[in-house]
């Protein structure tokens, strides 16, 4: 599975009404560190694709805004706040309320 590959499996797992950091993508694909390649890999998708990219934003809460991404970043927001997500008067989320806590995996011993 290449980097992308691991980034969009975590991404896709992300819950309607939920937001992820790119940090917490990086770290959950085993790419700690690498929040940037978590940015590069989420602007090659397309804005109707299967992948619900709209869904990460910065540590601050934020859309990450770009020039290059002609014009999307206001349709994340309108993604996000049709799903019931919340921006506060400076756009951020409350990432206390709204950050998605991926469920602990574990694997329970043999008895």
């Amino acid at each position: 599975m290449s980097k992308y590959d691991a980034i969009y499996a975590i991404v896709r797992e992300i819950p309607y009404g939920q937001v992820a950091t790119y940090g917490q993508v990086a770290d959950l694909a085993n790419l700690p560190g690498h929040a940037r390649l978590v940015g590069y890999a989420l602007f090659r998708v397309a804005p109707d694709a299967d992948i619900p990219w709209h869904r990460v934003i910065n540590a601050k809460g934020e859309v990450s805004e770009s020039p290059v991404r002609y014009g999307s970043d206001h349709l994340q927001r309108s993604l996000l706040e049709a799903e019931g997500v919340q921006f506060n008067a400076k756009g951020r989320v409350n990432l206390s309320r709204y950050r998605w806590q991926k469920p602990y995996d574990h694997e329970t011993p043999d008895s």
